[in-house]
């Protein structure tokens, strides 16, 4: 059987672990706030009006390519593009290129500060591997001058991070719906997480600050996370409707068929 990543992949190890899932979806959140492109997802009101689904949305169609045959993950990316298509035709232009290479940078780039931030330094063939399978994700998705290689994601990763995030009013209005979905102690640890993972660019133009208290509970988070304790805590770090989603995050995901995605 033809997987789009393979088994014993480090990949399948990121995005199939509760901890890593977390703090690459907060990662994204403060990145998502900066993208020049982000009035796209204004435009279909999804995004104010949810940003944690939005998200967790976004997070959960990464999961399933990760994991699926390479039939289905290709159906999926192809659900996608038939989705943002949609967009396009209603709002009357083009979603640019770059705005797609920006989201797959984000996903490749947080894949690999997560891992690194809660478990060790990857092995150059294992950063090869994360850009590889984001690289075949824009290449299907048919977005052009996605990086194949670590060496040329990394001089593409840091344009992306001088020229491409902006702060706008929509980064406030996002920073404003995040914390009102979350609630301010959930906020705050949202935060945290963002100043461990974010790369200083980020930081920087958010006005994150450069010391997260986090950094030192880490190897005790590490040595509870299987125990009950670390899986409540898990659960607590977002809002109650979400924490069925939350739980599900350890392990592969039961994939849905293509229409199903689409729904969602």
């Amino acid at each position: 059987m033809e997987y789009f990543v393979k088994p014993d992949s480090v990949v399948r190890r990121i995005w199939g672990k509760a901890d890593t899932v977390l703090f690459i979806f907060a990662g994204s959140a403060a990145e998502f706030a900066l993208n020049k492109a982000v009035d796209w997802l204004y435009f279909t009101g999804k995004l104010p009006a949810d940003p944690l689904g939005r998200l967790f949305s976004t997070v959960e169609y990464a999961r399933r390519i990760v994991f699926a045959e390479r039939a289905t993950a290709e159906h999926a990316i192809d659900t996608i593009v038939g989705i943002h298509a949609a967009v396009e035709q209603q709002r009357g232009r083009r979603i640019p290129d770059w705005a797609y290479r920006d989201v797959l940078f984000m996903l490749t780039a947080y894949s690999i500060r997560v891992f690194e931030a809660l478990e060790r330094p990857l092995t150059a063939p294992e950063r090869e591997e994360i850009v590889d399978v984001f690289y075949r994700m824009g290449q299907r998705m048919g977005i052009p001058e996605v990086p194949a290689t670590y060496a040329a994601w990394q001089q593409a990763r840091q344009a992306h991070l001088t020229h491409d995030l902006v702060v706008s009013s929509y980064t406030a209005d996002l920073y404003r719906q995040y914390r009102r979905h979350l609630g301010p102690l959930r906020y705050g640890l949202v935060l945290q997480a963002q100043r461990l993972v974010a790369p200083p660019r980020v930081r920087e133009l958010l006005r994150l600050g450069r010391w997260p208290w986090l950094a030192p509970a880490l190897p005790l988070y590490r040595a509870t996370q299987h125990l009950a304790l670390g899986r409540w805590a898990r659960a607590s770090l977002m809002p109650a409707r979400y924490r069925a989603q939350i739980l599900t995050l350890d392990g592969a995901p039961v994939l849905a068929s293509p229409r199903q995605l689409q729904a969602q």
